[in-house]
């Protein structure tokens, strides 16, 4: 079932002449507005992998939208439809960084000519209840997602070549860096910053030029150097 978020998302994304929930080339696609093709994908990238791909291939324009929730406010109901029983701020809190975990899954699409990789940074309500009444206590991990509503887009991050990824890097680097110097400048647990690095890598931001014991050393290549200055 569509969420409200996702409905909400399309219309701030469509023009006055947009259409919604159009099949293309036997795909369903979110907003159809003119030529450009608008795909609202709150799950993983790998998904529509595949999808854009092939859409890419016949030749239309695409823009994928991808929502991190920035700031997310729970509101526990009683049952469906029932009275709200408590309200508060998750601590959890989503960075734009975060983009290098799904983008790991989509660097065979992403970049491409016609291809728009947009981050929408999002507020939002989340509307739970408890979860199919086999227990009588409300606990956390007992819960039913109701709805998610949008609040605000914070912010908008967009992306159309593999060198604006250096944009998401915000602090220094040195000219040759591994995935310790990116953890350091991202604040980000070396793992992560192993991802970020494999994105770099095969979207074509950055390049491999030797090693420091056993770490791969990196730099950018010379778009990406315009884009991180």
């Amino acid at each position: 079932m569509e969420t409200s978020l996702h409905r909400q998302l399309k219309e701030h994304y469509a023009g006055s002449r947009a259409r919604f929930e159009v099949s293309v080339d036997g795909y369903r696609i979110d907003v159809v507005d003119g030529p450009r093709l608008i795909e609202i994908q709150h799950g993983g990238l790998s998904a529509i992998r595949d999808k854009v791909s092939r859409l890419l291939a016949a030749e239309h324009r695409v823009t994928v939208v991808k929502p991190i929730v920035a700031r997310k406010h729970l509101v526990k109901r009683s049952e469906l439809g029932g009275p709200v029983v408590d309200r508060r701020r998750s601590p959890k809190q989503g960075r734009v960084v975060d983009l290098f975990d799904e983008l790991v899954h989509f660097t065979r699409v992403f970049p491409h000519r016609r291809l728009t990789l947009e981050v929408a940074m999002v507020e939002v309500e989340e509307i739970r209840r408890p979860g199919h009444g086999r227990r009588r206590r409300w606990r956390e991990s007992d819960f039913e997602v109701e709805d998610q509503r949008l609040l605000e887009v914070t912010e908008m991050h967009r992306f159309r070549y593999a060198g604006e990824l250096a944009r998401l890097i915000p602090g220094p680097l040195p000219g040759e860096f591994d995935t310790a110097d990116l953890a350091a400048a991202m604040e980000l647990p070396r793992w992560r910053a192993q991802r970020v690095a494999y994105c770099l890598r095969h979207c074509g931001a950055a390049e491999v030029v030797g090693h420091r014991g056993r770490a791969v050393l990196y730099r950018w290549n010379r778009s990406a150097r315009r884009h991180a200055a």
